[in-house]
Formats: C-alpha cells, structure tokens, sequence
C-alpha cells in the first residue's frame, strides 16, 4: 500500500458523513507505518474504544470504513479466528467488527460485518513481521504471496457488501 495523508484519509470514508470523518481521529505515526508490507491501514479511535477504521486501495480509488466492534466476552481460552488472514487469537484478539453500509441503505440503519483481529494487524500477521498475542498462524502449504492474495480477497469481499 503506498503512504497516505490525513487529508486523504479522511476524504476516503464511504460510511459516514463529511462530518464525522472530520471529526474522527487519524493516526499521528502516518510517517512510521510500514506502508510496503500493508494491505490496508487499520486503527482504532484511541477516544472511542468501540470504534475503529480501516482504509485501502481498491481499484485505483480509497476507501475507509467506520467501524463498531464490542469487547470479547467469552471465556479466556476461548480462541477466534479473523476471517481476513486466519490468525487466531485468545478472547478480545477477534472481534465482530460492523460496518454501516455506504449509501441510502446505512442511512436505514443496514449494516454488515466480519471478525477481524482487533488490532487491525492482519497484513502483518499474514507477512510474519508481527506476532499474536499466544495465538497463532496455522502452517499452510500456500505461499507467502497466496495468503496475501487470499487475505486481499476476504477484504475485498467485506468492502464490496458496505458498499453494495
């Protein structure tokens, strides 16, 4: 993914209005992510602890997601899997992450969802460059590169529903 300015941050929002992506907080250490090794910049409102954001390149266009998620309330050696890279994590490492829909149907209130990892870490996980908290990376037979494809792809899935 390349780098990104708040500026086009906050203009890339599909699921919320002007005014709240004006007003959502974006991260300050923009100049000290690993932009090579990210498939899409994830965060959460440090303000707001039920609240995250997730913005990615898609079809030469960005697009950001508000995001609600709840704190885990299962057992602690309950595990969950993210569904975008398939790491799993011990309770509160995957969360059910809901989404407005972009458009006249979020405004009814319609919204959809996905667990991921509650960090918004999957492109590291996926790359090996971070570690899960006592969980783990099953071992695959794919390559590097088709677990990057198929965790593109199970992103690529969940935008395509927020903005259906």
């Amino acid at each position: 993914m390349r780098s990104l300015t708040e500026q086009e941050i906050r203009n890339s929002f599909v699921n919320c209005s002007k005014g709240e992506a004006k007003r959502l907080a974006v991260p300050r250490d923009l100049d000290g992510r690993p932009w090579g090794d990210l498939d899409f910049l994830g965060w959460r409102d440090p303000g707001a602890p039920d609240r995250s954001y997730l913005v990615a390149e898609r079809d030469g266009r960005l697009v950001g997601l508000s995001m609600r998620f709840q704190a885990a309330q299962r057992g602690f050696l309950h595990r969950s899997m993210c569904s975008l890279c398939l790491t799993t994590h011990p309770r509160g490492g995957v969360s059910l992450m809901t989404a407005r829909k972009a458009g006249p149907a979020g405004r009814e209130g319609n919204s959809v969802g996905a667990y991921m990892c509650t960090d918004l870490a999957c492109s590291l996980y996926v790359r090996g460059k971070k570690a899960p908290q006592a969980g783990s990376r099953f071992e695959e037979s794919l390559t590097l590169e088709e677990q990057i494809a198929r965790t593109r792809s199970h992103l690529d899935a969940f935008l395509a529903k927020v903005r259906a």
